[in-house]
């Protein structure tokens, strides 16, 4: 005998099921976007800045293992940007949360953004896996661009700058250039909404994925901005020194992240 059990609905009210998550529509952007977020961002480090900070410190410590790295052993570096794909989505989603409960005007909880990614483990270990991949698949493919280009076996011997300075060298430099650009843009893709959507929607990593490379789609002038603006923020901040910069734009960019996200969606607000 047939009987009609209630579906059982989510614990959390916050949380959508994957189907309407990604029945979503996608919101058109002004090209100016990028820039509101970022103003947004800063808001959400004001209201919280001793947490911000703290959020900081492993992009700053990351960009310092990885200088002494490149000059102690060069050939594992990629190994190095690796691990830091490994570590850098869990603490955007930090900074993701601070920015929620600020949004929905909870008080701020250190403990629960630190350990915030614990209820989306399963999500954010194949989206860091797919992003992982992609790092080292980029790897080894500039190890070949070299390898084609120059008569050495170890890229690590060989200074790229200094080809890239040189004028009989710009036929590896465009080949190089236009390579890892389109890795960049892959990775961007892939996870410029990724992150916020999986701790704000509890969604699984291959939805996220599509709904990301979506708004890239959807919105490029604005994504292009968007990706210009965090590379130059980032090399500003490298120009300090001691990379101290970082330990400010990295929680400033992971803040502006979430805004992304909520702007790039039409979504009502978490509750």
């Amino acid at each position: 005998m047939m009987t009609n059990a209630p579906i059982e609905k989510s614990s959390r009210p916050d949380v959508a099921l994957v189907s309407e998550a990604a029945s979503k529509e996608i919101v058109p952007l002004s090209w100016a976007a990028p820039l509101r977020w970022l103003s947004l961002g800063w808001r959400d480090m004001a209201e919280h800045p001793v947490t911000s900070l703290f959020f900081g410190l492993p992009f700053w410590w990351m960009a310092l293992i990885l200088h002494g790295v490149l000059h102690v052993g060069p050939e594992y570096a990629m190994t190095m940007i690796s691990g830091c794909l490994l570590v850098g989505p869990f603490v955007a989603m930090g900074l993701n949360d601070l920015s929620r409960r600020r949004e929905q005007g909870l008080a701020s909880d250190f403990m629960g953004s630190l350990t915030c990614w614990k209820l989306h483990l399963s999500s954010m270990g194949m989206l860091v896996g797919v992003m992982l991949v992609l790092a080292l698949l980029w790897g080894r493919v500039s190890l070949v661009v070299i390898a084609l280009f120059f008569n050495t076996n170890m890229p690590s011997d060989f200074d790229v700058m200094e080809a890239a300075l040189n004028t009989d060298n710009w036929v590896f430099v465009i080949a190089y250039t236009v390579i890892g650009s389109a890795f960049a843009a892959l990775v961007f893709s892939l996870s410029v909404v990724s992150v916020p959507m999986i701790l704000d929607r509890d969604t699984d990593a291959i939805t996220a994925a599509i709904t990301s490379f979506g708004v890239v789609g959807k919105n490029t002038a604005a994504m292009l901005l968007w990706a210009v603006s965090i590379a130059l923020l980032i090399l500003v901040s490298l120009v300090l020194p001691y990379f101290a910069g970082l330990a400010v734009v990295g929680p400033l960019l992971g803040h502006a992240s979430w805004h992304a996200y909520r702007e790039s969606r039409r979504l009502p607000p978490p509750n």
